[in-house]
């Protein structure tokens, strides 16, 4: 076998590999000695059957099969004894004729072009000095939580007179028989069914009609079914309602006091605020944690600067220009863009593209020189939560991702970056810093250098 080193530019390599048809041949040869005992063919005795024979059958198929396996053997060996580290699938570039090959009448020759990972020494991260945007949720604040959860607990009395009429915000007590055509539908009656009037409930247009009914008033109520409709035997159709009302209860709200919080199985109303506090701080976190990770990311971004991978930043390109144009043609790019011209944002984005890779090869390197790992725990249990979302379906995507290493990775990734940021954050100067739920949510622009 021979192996020569054709270029070398920048980042990018190309290898020349050659493999004598002779040992092409005598792999083959292996293979065939191998199989022949286990073989079972009609007219043979099992294991008996002639070498010259199977190499007839199978003799075109074991060269394919030796082929392939050669030059994953032989890409694999120019990687490690060029110690290598590949950004991305080498290209394997067939030269000469591979039928040939495969027939045993020429040499296997291809050559293996690749880009490698730049060297670089990652920033010195005990020097790097964070703030993070803490969110304290004020007294007011906690007790417009308190209202809004008596607000949604509220309950309901029966209005006193039979000539009560319904008015918004009112639950009805009702039964109700729907039509189509004509016909009763599936799923269209109920009894004893609570409607709150202006809750949006029911189908568009229903509960209007209820509004100034009474007590044991039957009406009848004409609807028709949204063109988008969960239940497509009934998108769009028009339905008739027989509605009768048992009983129109007025909103009563409830007191902010201990027996609400007790109504909810909290000790007292002191203990419920606490644990408001608390909630509000923890929907919050997610966004603190946003914010941290941002501003790491922007100084290791101003922090390194080496050459990148050409093709690495393509695939990222194209894949976010993808976006932007699926995105122009909707009518959803951002405010900013909208008056910019394809150069302008090709332009922007490709040096966001460019940012990105530069990150993501930070964040691998300070990953490999520490030795982070992903458990097969982590995996598992991030591929456990990603089938949950899928609900009936859960089981069969769990199975799926079990057996698709190509799915793992892409669940790896994120855990991966994650724990180097948790590492280098460990490592910096961080600093809390108090700030309002408005501050905290306020969208961060991209760094100057990144937009014209």
């Amino acid at each position: 076998m021979q192996i020569v080193e054709k270029s070398i530019e920048g980042l990018s390599r190309v290898y020349g590999v050659t493999v004598p048809s002779a040992l092409l041949a005598e792999k083959v040869e292996a293979r065939i000695a191998e199989i022949t005992p286990t073989l079972n063919l009609k007219g043979f005795r099992p294991g008996k059957v002639p070498t010259a024979h199977v190499r007839k059958m199978f003799g075109r198929s074991l060269m394919s099969e030796v082929v392939e396996q050669t030059i994953t053997e032989t890409t694999q060996k120019v990687l490690a004894d060029n110690n290598l580290r590949p950004a991305g699938e080498p290209d394997l570039r067939p030269e000469g004729d591979i039928q040939q090959v495969v027939e045993g009448k020429a040499d296997l020759a291809y050559e293996i072009a690749l880009e490698v990972i730049p060297e670089f020494e990652p920033a010195d991260f005990s020097g790097i000095t964070l703030k993070r945007p803490v969110y304290e949720p004020t007294d007011k604040e906690v007790d417009e939580a308190v209202a809004e959860l008596a607000e949604s607990s509220k309950t309901y009395e029966p209005r006193k007179g039979k000539t009560v009429k319904a008015k918004d915000g009112d639950q009805l007590l009702i039964d109700f028989v729907g039509r189509v055509d004509g016909e009763v539908f599936e799923g269209g009656s109920a009894g004893d069914a609570t409607l709150t009037l202006g809750s949006g409930q029911f189908i568009p247009g229903f509960e209007e009609q209820l509004v100034g009914a009474k007590a044991e008033d039957e009406v009848l109520v004409k609807v028709t079914f949204p063109a988008e409709y969960q239940a497509a035997q009934l998108a769009g159709k028009d339905a008739e309602f027989t509605v009768k009302v048992k009983e129109v209860r007025a909103p009563k709200a409830s007191k902010i006091d201990d027996e609400l919080a007790q109504r909810l199985g909290i000790e007292d109303l002191e203990k419920l605020k606490e644990l408001l506090r608390s909630n509000l701080q923890s929907q919050f976190a997610g966004a603190t944690r946003f914010k941290l990770k941002r501003a790491l990311l922007d100084i290791l971004d101003e922090k390194h600067d080496f050459p990148l991978p050409p093709r690495m930043v393509e695939a990222e390109f194209s894949q976010i220009w993808d976006q932007v144009q699926q995105d122009k043609t909707a009518g959803n790019l951002p405010p900013e863009d909208t008056d910019k011209s394809d150069d302008q944002l090709s332009e922007e984005y490709r040096k966001i593209a460019e940012r990105r890779v530069r990150l993501g090869l930070v964040l691998a390197e300070v990953g490999r020189i520490n030795n982070v790992q992903v458990t097969e725990q982590e995996l598992a249990e991030a591929m456990r939560q990603e089938a949950m979302r899928y609900g009936p379906q859960a089981q069969q995507i769990f199975d799926f991702l079990r057996q698709n290493p190509s799915a793992q990775a892409q669940i790896r990734a994120p855990i991966f970056e994650e724990k180097v940021v948790d590492l280098i954050v460990s490592k910096a100067q961080v600093e809390d810093e108090k700030v309002s739920r408005e501050e905290l949510l306020k969208e961060e622009d991209m760094p100057s250098a990144y937009r014209s």
